[in-house]
């Protein structure tokens, strides 16, 4: 057996534009290595103040409170405590974040030490959520009442919160030089988008075209996470520059999609893991585990413009279970995803 003809940076890239790798790339949000092999790498990058990773929750950088439950590995915004009750009055109630003063450079040396650049892609971008931020200072009752009632000072907000970002993102742009520019906001729930196109378009839009500069004056792809049913949001995603989409949740139609907007964006994910939880999980089947895995690759990978990502996740005491969950589930995607677009398994 041969080993790949191109680096697993290389066989990513490829992605740009819904284009056809080598073979079925594994995209991880931390980039984690398999085999020694990782197509993608973040980069970790605290430039401002927030407490949110201390045990019980925290503030983030804008001083929302956000609240850990004990069986959830992230926190999230505390529902009781309503920071912004009035969109009119931002001007008086946001507190625009304390910066950390890190040294991007040194923090850059230390990212080489684990990200070998010749064959992992590295990714960086701004740290801002646009929606996801005002649902967490408002609450999402009162988000989308400001959104439907007082669009323009909702869009002069987030373009102060921009404004104050721009200088510390393109900075981060200068020293890391990244291959890709990764933006993230969970704008949809599992059925439907949390707003119209219509606001989209009028709101949004340009607060992620705003974001998405580096990437468009460099000529980097986009990648933007967004959860649950993204499909109406698409045609603007693209519009500002987006070339690829994870988790791609399979409450959209993927393969519709696929065609849709082949040469255009590639899809990522298309695996989420509460729609394939193994039957007896945290026991189960090995085999058929392996299977489901091979039949999503086999639905989704025709034609390119496809990785694989998932991410088990279980509750308190299922640790076990999902971690070796993971283990199969990055073996299989490593092999089998090597057999897809004709290219052999490589030896172990």
């Amino acid at each position: 057996m041969g080993k790949a003809t191109i680096t697993p940076k290389e066989n990513f890239m490829r992605l740009r534009h819904g284009g056809m790798p080598e073979y079925v790339p594994f995209y991880s949000i931390m980039g984690d290595p398999y085999k020694g092999e990782s197509a993608v790498a973040g980069t970790f990058a605290p430039l401002f103040e927030s407490t949110l990773f201390q045990p019980g929750g925290g503030r983030d950088a804008w001083g929302v409170p956000y609240t850990a439950p004990e069986n959830l590995a992230a926190g999230m915004p505390d529902t009781s405590v309503i920071t912004l009750e009035d969109i009119s009055q931002w001007t008086k109630v946001l507190k625009f974040p304390t910066p950390t003063g890190i040294d991007l450079e040194r923090v850059y040396q230390d990212t080489l030490k684990r990200v070998d650049r010749s064959q992992t892609a590295l990714k960086a971008g701004p740290d801002l959520n646009p929606f996801q931020e005002l649902a967490a200072l408002m609450g999402f009752e009162g988000a989308l009442l400001a959104l439907a009632e007082d669009p323009e000072e909702v869009s002069a907000m987030l373009n102060a919160m921009v404004d104050f970002l721009e200088p510390y993102y393109w900075e981060l742009y200068r020293v890391f030089k990244p291959d890709c520019w990764a933006m993230t906001d969970d704008s949809c729930a599992k059925l439907m988008p949390f707003f119209s196109p219509e606001t989209y378009k009028e709101v949004f839009l340009p607060i992620y075209t705003r974001l998405a500069k580096p990437a468009l004056d460099n000529d980097i792809p986009v990648i933007f996470h967004n959860c649950g049913k993204e499909e109406a949001f698409l045609d603007f995603m693209v519009e500002f520059g987006v070339e690829m989409t994870e988790p791609s949740q399979e409450v959209n139609d993927i393969l519709m999609l696929k065609e849709k907007y082949k040469g255009k964006l590639s899809f990522m994910g298309c695996w989420g893991w509460g729609d394939h939880i193994p039957k007896g999980f945290p026991d189960f089947d090995e085999e058929a585990f392996r299977q489901d895995i091979r039949d999503s690759i086999d639905k989704y990978s025709p034609g390119g413009g496809y990785a694989f990502a998932g991410f088990p996740i279980g509750q308190k005491g299922e640790e076990e279970g999902t971690q070796r969950a993971y283990r199969i589930m990055r073996d299989e995607v490593y092999h089998y995803g090597k057999k897809v677009y004709g290219y052999p398994v490589p030896e172990d």
